[in-house]
């Protein structure tokens, strides 16, 4: 029985330490991205907690290094019964995100392993439930979770986990992530990402109607329109994803400008480079300032030379007049723009369609032409 006890227990303190490490090193690979996600949690639709956005960024890089050091605590058997705890009530509060996201369907994806592995809100529960039973087992055989070193090394490896970890994560923050796991990674074709495969399962929609009933927003579906009481006054329609079909990886990308969608157009171009700011207004200025000499460089080689933002006109207007900027800004939603790259400014060039290059405004250097 002893001898099981021992099994069980290594073999959950191998599977979440490492699962641990892995989680937090993906996240730790885009911090920014992870930030995102947290502020979607803060925001009024799921949380309502608005004061809280701002220190999204600062919140994820603390729990990214968390979730690594932890990981490498626990294989290590580093301070045990400390280690144990926290992963205990690390993993005790990501359940309770993931089924809240889960059972009110608030959140899409919980973010638990960045863009490289997308799960659903379920999928992501199923996962924390999983590790909760394994870090369970460790809580209550803490005392086989025994050091592999001494104390002296034990301390090193830890200290030497936590100052790599502080590095990647101020290099990627001033950079770009070390391995690009979004859709517009260099390489990608943006047409073929926005493909829908012939065959693929389509979403079910239902049409709901709102009228005002006795000052209420009431709620109707199609096959109640009969039953809607007298007086009631049309408020609006929405539609409601009963179903939701095939997604493709590219699916709210524009390149709006005077009301048109003009990417078929733009994406044509063999030499196309653009300037990438999903929010002007708070864009990096010393960013910004580089630009214009990349304008003038890449348009003295045939290049194209475009804006894409999420700001609205009179902030690309300000903008244009405040940098001297002559090329023209195409409006993007800023969610997808943030999911192209995650500096604010940053450069992308793209030949037909295909993402050559992508550089932080502090590698601007860097661009080839």
């Amino acid at each position: 029985m002893m001898n099981f006890k021992n099994i069980i227990t290594q073999f959950s303190r191998i599977f979440v330490g490492i699962l641990f490490i892995i989680s937090g090193l993906i996240k730790l690979n885009d911090p920014v991205g992870f930030s995102y996600k947290l502020a979607e949690y803060f925001g009024e639709p799921v949380f309502n907690l608005p004061f809280l956005i701002p220190f999204s960024l600062a919140l994820a890089l603390f729990i990214v290094i968390l979730e690594v050091v932890l990981g490498v605590m626990l294989l290590l058997g580093y301070q045990s019964k400390l280690t144990v705890w926290l992963l205990l009530l690390l993993i005790i509060k990501f359940t309770f995100l993931t089924f809240y996201s889960a059972y009110f369907n608030v959140v899409k994806d919980c973010g638990c392993f960045g863009d490289a592995l997308h799960l659903t809100p379920w999928e992501s529960f199923t996962k924390d439930v999983v590790l909760l039973f394994f870090i369970l087992i460790l809580f209550v055989n803490v005392k086989l979770v025994q050091p592999l070193f001494t104390a002296k090394i034990q301390n090193l490896l830890v200290g030497i986990s936590l100052v790599l970890c502080g590095i990647m994560g101020y290099w990627v923050l001033n950079h770009l992530p070390i391995i690009d796991f979004r859709p517009f990674k260099v390489g990608n074709n943006i047409q073929k990402g926005m493909e829908i495969p012939e065959g693929a399962p389509q979403s079910v929609v239902e049409m709901v109607f709102i009228y005002k009933v006795n000052g209420v927003d009431t709620e109707f579906t199609e096959k109640d329109l009969m039953n809607i009481p007298a007086g009631a006054t049309f408020v609006d329609r929405k539609d409601k994803i009963l179903v939701e079909g095939y997604v493709p990886p590219i699916h709210d990308f524009t390149m709006e400008k005077d009301g048109f969608d003009q990417k078929e157009k733009l994406l044509r171009h063999y030499k196309l480079l653009v300037f990438v700011a999903y929010d002007l207004a708070i864009a990096n200025k010393d960013g910004m300032l580089l630009l214009k000499n990349v304008q003038k460089e890449a348009e003295a080689k045939g290049y194209k030379v475009i804006g894409m933002t999420g700001s609205t006109q009179e902030q690309i207007e300000k903008t244009k007049k405040e940098f001297g900027f002559t090329f023209d800004f195409y409006f993007c939603d800023a969610i997808a723009l943030k999911t192209i790259e995650r500096a604010n400014p940053s450069i992308v060039i793209l030949e037909k369609g295909t993402v050559k290059q992508k550089v932080h405004y502090n590698d601007i250097e860097d661009l080839k032409l």
